[in-house]
């Protein structure tokens, strides 16, 4: 059944909110299980339905998995997993292809459907192969992906892009493998040193964390342990948008502000203001935004690209902001071709927003908004609309919103608590 969300906007929202676990942490650490014969546990693991596609999919390889409720799971890889993926799980989400490394390096076999996800543009899997490859491993692609790698060896990777999971599968991969593997051009988000963490935890070598360069010693095996899932800067991100444009004071808790440096400079660009004590940010109420220019007077960007640049899931965000925001700011997302093609949802609201190409958008604020009906195409501009909507005058209904609840856990209730008129409904 489907469902869509309510929402009566112009509402100021004031109150705390507890930013959840790291999505983007939480799948490759599930899947970095699999590398370990010991039993797992995982804590403050966000209650999203990526997660729970990721968890299903690894149970259904034949590892236990339990559910130990408020956000800790343990995962127990005992005996030898299945090394082929469910094709209907698969489908449902593109983290699926973060088991290849693991299975590889556990079981010297991976069969791999063609994963899911968003559909913001091309998302190639081309780094991955290369990658297994450069490990050792062969691999056949047809209407999947057949991997086989009976001994994986050390050695030196270049990624031909910085890509994130493709880093992570490389890590996972590699920590096994005899020797010594150097991978450059690596990606270092805060989800991709979290998964670093948490191997070395279990006693992986892994130098650079935190770098593009990572040198990896292969061990004979890895233990079992406990690890908390960092906190989401991109949800906290978020809730940062949400509190400017909602003219109340909004607590954001349980940051991690060495995460969100790559967040600060393109919000100050948008005249946001906020206040960082310890893991606490707070969002005045009642913002002037207004868009700061660059010297001479010239109209600034918020562009993206690898850590430590502007995140791209946080462009849509960035977006929904700008729609409220006094001046003229050009949104260039450089990753995804397909990322920006909600705004025209945002246009129907009332505001002013071109379109130039698939990867940029020049928005003029601020613009009054007002509610309407949409459909929410993923994850990030799902959460775009929705501050859209908790800002616009009147009545807006978001379709679709199994989109918003891969990414972001209970977030109806969560903003009910600090004083949104938001009401979830069966279709």
């Amino acid at each position: 059944m489907s469902q869509s969300f309510l929402i009566d906007g112009a509402k100021p929202l004031d109150g705390r909110i507890r930013v959840a676990g790291n999505k983007n942490a939480a799948l490759p650490i599930i899947a970095a299980c699999l590398l370990t014969d010991e039993e797992i546990t995982l804590q403050n693991v966000p209650a999203i339905r990526d997660v729970d596609t990721m968890l299903e999919l690894v149970a259904d390889l034949g590892v236990d998995v339990h559910d130990r409720g408020s956000g800790e799971i343990t995962i127990h890889a005992a005996g030898d997993p299945s090394c082929e993926l469910n094709e209907q799980l698969c489908r449902r989400i593109r983290a699926s292809i973060l088991l290849a490394g693991p299975l590889l390096a556990r079981c010297g076999r991976a069969i791999v459907p063609p994963p899911g996800g968003d559909v913001i543009g091309r998302r190639r899997l081309d780094t991955h192969i290369h990658a297994f490859r450069d490990l050792g491993a062969t691999v056949t692609v047809d209407r999947q992906f057949v991997m086989e790698a009976p001994a994986l060896r050390g050695a030196p990777i270049f990624l031909d892009e910085a890509s994130v999971t493709g880093t992570e599968n490389a890590i996972m991969a590699a920590v096994l493998a005899p020797g010594q593997t150097m991978i450059t051009n690596a990606a270092c988000e805060p989800h991709v040193q979290d998964l670093c963490h948490f191997l070395v935890a279990l006693g992986a070598r892994i130098v650079g964390i935190g770098s593009n360069v990572l040198q990896i010693e292969g061990v004979d095996s890895l233990s079992g342990g406990t690890h908390r899932i960092c906190s989401d800067h991109i949800e906290a991100a978020s809730f940062m948008g949400l509190g400017a444009v909602t003219d109340g004071e909004l607590i954001i808790e349980d940051i991690m502000p060495e995460h969100m440096i790559a967040v600060w400079p393109g919000f100050r660009r948008l005249g946001m203001q906020w206040e960082v004590e310890g893991t606490t940010i707070r969002v005045p109420g009642r913002q002037d935004l207004t868009v700061l220019d660059d010297i001479g007077s010239q109209i600034p960007k918020v562009e993206d690209g690898p850590w430590p640049s502007f995140p791209a899931d946080l462009t849509s965000i960035a977006l929904a902001v700008a729609t409220q925001a006094r001046g003229t700011i050009l949104v260039f997302e450089k990753m995804f071709e397909n990322r920006l093609f909600f705004v025209d949802k945002l246009v129907g609201m009332g505001a002013r927003i071109i379109l130039c190409d698939p990867h940029r958008a020049v928005v003029n604020g601020p613009a009054q908004l007002y509610g309407e009906r949409m459909e929410s195409p993923d994850i990030r501009a799902g959460m775009a609309m929705l501050i859209a909507s908790l800002a616009a005058e009147g009545r807006s209904t978001i379709g679709n919103i199994g989109q918003i609840d891969r990414g972001y856990e209970r977030i109806d209730e969560r903003l009910r608590a600090v004083g949104a008129h938001i009401e979830r409904v069966d279709e």
